[in-house]
């Protein structure tokens, strides 16, 4: 199996501040969630939203930090809401001075990232977009956001950018809503340190299959970040990791297994939705994934499996997977196959 580290989205552990943090009335820090998360057994790094998760500290402060925990930095997510003007698009804005800020913006962020040592911008980009019918010009549109994209990548060639697609939210229609719209950007951006970050909720509501949505971007581009999570395929759920698709789950972790990635596996779950303690829902997503990864461990040597996936066998490929799943014993199997 190839090894992977595990990180998590670190606004998770704000979850009951007041609670778990008396006397701070409200002014939790950075650094006081960072204590927080590195007490999840296991959890070995966590992505920093830029600016917000900077504000105040210095990038010595939280290297330090990080450092006293334990924990590495994974890399930055950026994060454009802190101008009004960004409601009507950050690299897809009409307005010139708007969209300048925010590719500055982003240039900024590269420079505090690589002051703490870290190689891996992910761009969500859920403010380009549009809503209406004759709201937008999308040649234009597109080819901002894909001039925007590639001057970001140029401003410091040694810093992976990957783009994180989603199809919606909070725009009606994102510009970059599913895999293969995202692969004919970066083919236009033409830039070798640019790639993809795969987001399991994402890909269920883009209507499309987690593991095909991996192997296109292998083939295509880089993948650069896996984002694990579940939902219902309606909307942006964050819920705990193969709670609603299993299968789907560890398929996903197979294909990341063949393809070698050895990135992070990011937890961007959303336990402070309904008040989940934030330690023990990330720890359960982390055991989730070693149960799978053994399972999929046992598949990857399983050649009947390999075989009827080249036949396309969806009958004894799904005996041997439950099996796998289940514990079923080979007497099922030997019944089934």
């Amino acid at each position: 199996m190839t090894e992977n580290f595990y990180a998590t989205r670190l606004n998770s552990f704000r979850v009951g501040a007041e609670e778990y943090w008396p006397g701070k009335n409200g002014k939790v820090t950075t650094l006081d969630v960072l204590g927080r998360a590195a007490k999840v057994k296991n959890l070995t790094a966590v992505d920093l939203n830029y600016p917000d998760h900077l504000d105040g500290l210095t990038e010595t402060e939280i290297t330090n930090k990080l450092s006293s925990l334990g924990l590495h930095l994974n890399g930055f997510a950026m994060r454009y809401y802190g101008n009004p003007g960004y409601k009507l698009g950050a690299f897809t804005n009409p307005d010139d001075k708007v969209r300048r800020a925010a590719i500055d913006l982003t240039k900024r962020g590269l420079d505090s990232l690589a002051k703490m040592g870290g190689s891996l911008m992910t761009l969500w980009m859920g403010q380009d977009g549009f809503d209406y019918s004759f709201q937008a010009d999308y040649g234009m549109v597109w080819n901002h956001t894909v001039e925007a994209i590639r001057e970001v990548c140029d401003h410091n060639p040694n810093i992976d950018v990957s783009v994180e697609y989603k199809p919606n939210e909070p725009r009606s229609f994102s510009l970059m809503p599913d895999v293969a719209t995202t692969l004919l950007a970066i083919k236009e951006v033409e830039r070798q340190n640019l790639g993809v970050t795969l987001d399991f909720a994402h890909v269920l509501y883009a209507d499309e299959m987690p593991a095909y949505a991996a192997m296109l971007i292998h083939r295509h581009s880089r993948l650069l970040g896996v984002h694990l999570n579940d939902g219902y395929g309606k909307r942006d759920d964050g819920l705990m990791v193969g709670s609603v698709h299993p299968q789907q789950t560890i398929e996903l972790l197979y294909v990341l297994n063949k393809i070698k990635y050895q990135g992070a596996i990011y937890f961007d779950t959303f336990p402070d939705i309904t008040g989940l303690d934030p330690i023990q829902e990330c720890s359960t997503n982390i055991s989730t994934v070693e149960a799978m990864k053994q399972i999929v461990a046992k598949l990857t040597k399983n050649e009947i499996l390999a075989a009827a996936i080249l036949k396309q066998d969806a009958v004894t490929s799904q005996a041997i997977v439950q099996a796998a799943m289940f514990g079923h014993s080979i007497n099922y199997l030997q019944r089934v196959l």
